[in-house]
């Protein structure tokens, strides 16, 4: 007796991820043909879509205008039903970031949605960067010092930012 293909069972999970890399297929398209200013993001190898670096341009009358910050983008198997893991790969000095780059951000948490693809978190973390939520900072003397110490604020941002160079 011979099998048909249409009767073999697929690997355990490949199905899955031919859907995870379709909806990425679709967003790195989107991001090509509709970029939005002061961001961007492609993957690390055409052959594995799941693992992206994104740029964003700090946002103009902010203290981090003129800089340009790297992120890592990590896609889960069962994404969009999961967000991806994002962090800073350049060094940052921000209230809801911490040294390691890690992003404390709704919307890669608790208040994900399959909604949201990487160009919408891409620009909510570039307005993020000039509107800091002080009341869950990661960062507890980034916050501190965006409330009361703009000045000193600044120079630890900048020193930061060097570090990357």
């Amino acid at each position: 007796m011979s099998v048909s293909s249409s009767t073999v069972a697929p690997a355990a999970g490949s199905s899955n991820t031919t859907n995870v890399t379709k909806r990425l297929q679709k967003e790195l398209m989107q991001l090509m043909m509709s970029p939005s200013p002061g961001i961007s993001a492609f993957p690390d190898d055409p052959c594995n879509l799941l693992k992206w670096t994104a740029t964003i341009a700090g946002p103009d009358d902010t203290y981090f205008a003129g800089k340009n910050f790297k992120l890592s983008f990590t896609f889960p198997g069962d994404y969009p039903l999961q967000p991806p893991t994002v962090i800073f790969t350049t060094p940052m000095f921000h209230p809801n970031v911490d040294m390691a780059g890690r992003i404390c951000l709704d919307i890669l948490k608790d208040k994900w949605s399959a909604v949201y693809n990487v160009q919408s978190i891409l620009l909510s973390l570039q307005s993020l960067l000039g509107e800091p939520n002080n009341k869950s900072p990661l960062n507890g003397q980034a916050a501190q010092l965006w409330d009361e110490d703009p000045k000193e604020y600044k120079r630890l941002l900048e020193k930061r930012h060097q570090e990357a160079e």
